[in-house]
């Protein structure tokens, strides 16, 4: 045991050194290279996901891989490598495997700084609105302005052709929509997809709903980054920042005049003790004996299950589970060196899962056991939770385990999260050893609960507040406001 113990750590020494090449955005491999390593990607994915055929047909996505290969016939980037990557991730359906740059691209990114197309968006079905624009320089100025084709492309055809890139649980689609809707989302996968140019011409909706066009220019940091003057800011001490920062993932404030207590969760990721986090918040909700509580999980996108049972627990009327079923299809790989974490992950389904008559290997502990709601503090008021496209993971859980009952609303867009179950709990990255690229593999499948229809979908809410023109332009904060509004008719009646 010492001998294979030894054995493994050299091998993960040797496998983390296995590419530290420098990387240059034009550099590129040959067919060769990238035939090897994509090879490698579909027998893994082949080997270990355990539900890669969930919403895509073997069949079908057997015709995707081919297709995937097929593009490799000359040389690439790796941004364009990725692309091909991505494409076929996509087609799996799962918002938990994804493709991302080689540690060495994504060390060139944070020191150079690089040209890219000029406008952030917000975007939702048949509407994009400019949100930012980097070219501060410019004389053109169209923030606010509704943008209806870049180049002369039609842009639902752009958003047709990006979203054949992007990951998604099932058949969501909320969650493309916001991805490309974060900060740099939309820019990001324009440049790697379409090309940088040195200016677009712009088809748009004025805020006198006009239609003009205009041309912009390619944001290029080194020539169009405005100045600042003045004195440099202090830097923040290292407490400063670790407490700016967990203030940003969580904060609880109570609202006098609204009879409510405010819950901002950007998190369930361990390292910013949510549990004293939430013992302290609802021990202020019982002292201040308010009847509503709002929680914010709009921008959560998840992370440790143990921290979003602890938040159902404080609001479920009733004992409730995680999973019906949770399980790998395989506790073994032959392409673990390959794998980051993958002595943890070998030990965890060693020692944690079991195999049973179906042949998979189950983390029976979820699926047995029933967590009952918490006596002291437990909330009994009214709970609003504001939902959208960026509610992903673990954040789907807490909601399917308090969707129903009545004194609480879902507020907002469908999750970005799958409610039928998704592919996580594990997710190592792979590294492919000849371009460096990475993609996420997740290794157990969660059913959250069978009795609930597999159609691709998320969490629906009870209370839609979708995106308009009027309130991006005015930066409102609609599906907040609707919050609030509610509320204060509640109080009136």
């Amino acid at each position: 045991m010492r001998n294979l113990l030894l054995f493994v750590v050299i091998a993960l020494l040797a496998s983390s050194c296995a590419v530290t090449k420098k990387y240059h955005p034009t550099k590129k491999f040959s067919p060769q290279q990238l035939q090897s390593d994509y090879t490698l990607f579909r027998n893994i994915l082949e080997e270990s996901h355990p539900s890669l055929y969930w919403y895509t047909p073997k069949d079908s996505m057997d015709y995707y891989f081919e297709k995937g290969q097929a593009m490799l016939h000359d040389s690439l980037t790796e941004a364009k490598f990725r692309n091909v990557l991505s494409y076929v991730v996509a087609k799996i359906r799962c918002g938990h495997t994804s493709v991302k740059p080689s540690k060495a691209a994504v060390r060139y990114m944070r020191v150079m700084r690089t040209r890219s197309f000029p406008l952030g968006l917000k975007l939702w079905p048949d509407t994009a609105i400019v949100t930012a624009t980097l070219n501060q320089k410019d004389s053109i100025n169209i923030k606010g302005n509704i943008i209806t084709a870049i180049d002369s492309i039609p842009i639902t055809t752009i958003l047709d052709t990006l979203f054949t890139y992007l990951s998604a649980d099932g058949y969501n689609t909320t969650h493309k929509y916001q991805t490309l809707s974060n900060y740099g989302g939309f820019a990001s996968l324009y440049n790697s997809v379409f090309g940088l140019r040195n200016k677009y011409l712009v088809n748009y909706i004025d805020l006198q709903g006009h239609e003009k066009e205009a041309y912009i220019n390619l944001y290029n940091p080194a020539i169009d980054t405005l100045k600042k003057s003045g004195k440099k800011a202090p830097g923040l001490s290292h407490r400063e920042r670790k407490k700016r920062i967990k203030s940003f993932n969580r904060s609880f404030y109570v609202d006098s005049t609204l009879q409510s207590g405010f819950v901002d969760l950007n998190t369930f990721v361990k390292g910013y003790q949510l549990p004293r986090f939430f013992k302290k918040s609802f021990k202020k909700l019982h002292k201040a004996d308010v009847p509503n509580l709002v929680i914010d999980l709009r921008s959560n996108g998840g992370g440790s299950v143990t921290n979003s049972t602890i938040l159902s627990r404080y609001i479920a009327n009733k004992p409730f589970k995680i999973a019906d079923s949770l399980y790998a299809i395989t506790k073994k790989s032959n392409y673990g060196r390959y794998q980051q974490n993958r002595l943890w992950n070998w030990l965890f389904l060693v020692f944690m899962t079991h195999r049973k008559q179906d042949g998979h290997y189950h983390f029976a502990y979820f699926e047995r056991h029933t967590f009952k709601p918490k006596k002291h503090y437990h909330f009994n008021g009214h709970i609003y939770i504001l939902t959208g496209g960026n509610t992903f993971s673990a954040s789907t859980l807490f909601l399917q385990s308090v969707k129903g009952q009545k004194n609480v609303t879902i507020v907002g867009e469908e999750t970005g999260g799958g409610a039928y179950g998704n592919t996580a709990w594990l997710i190592p990255d792979v590294t492919l050893p000849l371009t460096g690229v990475r993609f996420r593999l997740p290794l157990l499948r969660l059913v959250m609960d069978k009795d609930i229809p597999k159609n691709g979908r998320g969490v629906m809410p009870d209370i839609p507040a979708l995106p308009n023109v009027q309130d991006i332009r005015l930066e409102q904060d609609y599906k907040m406001n609707k919050v609030k509004t509610l509320i204060a008719d509640s109080l009136v009646q």
